[in-house]
């Protein structure tokens, strides 16, 4: 087991079935502690971050949203999902050996250049976009993908194949199609 934490990087084949178990955990255990199956997604998280920052500018809008109203502005289990995905890949990253600062990556400056602010204005657009049209299609990958799926939901088997199409032309322009 020792030598399994030593790899740079995990099998796609054990991270896959990792994330089906932990999947279908979740259904499992929300359903016994809440009475209701609760599935995997992340971009919720997001939409309630943006809550909590706009109720510290204007409190009376929230309370007013009736979207904000609904989700109410709050921690919770898919909150805290999210903040795991971050620790989680920060830990395996250093136990792995393979963090490193670096604030343009190397693929990113062989195809445009190696300016911060210019790469820091790409992500932050591409995050805007990502992040709406998980909103518009109800879902994020995790959501559509994992959970979506795994119930072999229509929408969620269409949702995931245009995510898949959308990032092999994504990884087609970075790439300049090789590599």
């Amino acid at each position: 087991m020792g030598n399994f934490f030593a790899r740079r990087t995990w099998s796609p084949y054990f991270a896959g079935a990792a994330a089906g178990i932990l999947a279908i955990t979740s259904v499992i255990v929300s359903t016994k502690m809440l009475s209701k199956p609760k599935y995997l997604g992340a971009s919720t998280t997001f939409v309630r971050a943006a809550g909590f920052i706009e109720k510290q500018i204007s409190k009376e809008h929230i309370e007013n949203n009736d979207y904000f109203t609904a989700q109410k502005i709050k921690v919770d289990w898919q909150m805290m999902f999210v903040a795991g995905i971050f620790l989680g890949a920060l830990v395996s990253s250093v136990i792995g050996k393979t963090y490193k600062k670096e604030f343009v990556p190397g693929i990113w400056k062989e195809r445009f250049g190696d300016r911060p602010v210019v790469r820091a204005i790409w992500a932050f657009a591409g995050g805007v976009v990502v992040l709406f049209g998980a909103r518009l299609a109800g879902g994020c990958p995790s959501g559509h993908g994992l959970s979506g799926v795994m119930q072999l939901s229509v929408s969620g088997i269409i949702a995931m194949m245009c995510f898949v199409v959308a990032g092999v032309v994504t990884a087609r322009v970075v790439y300049k199609g090789g590599r």
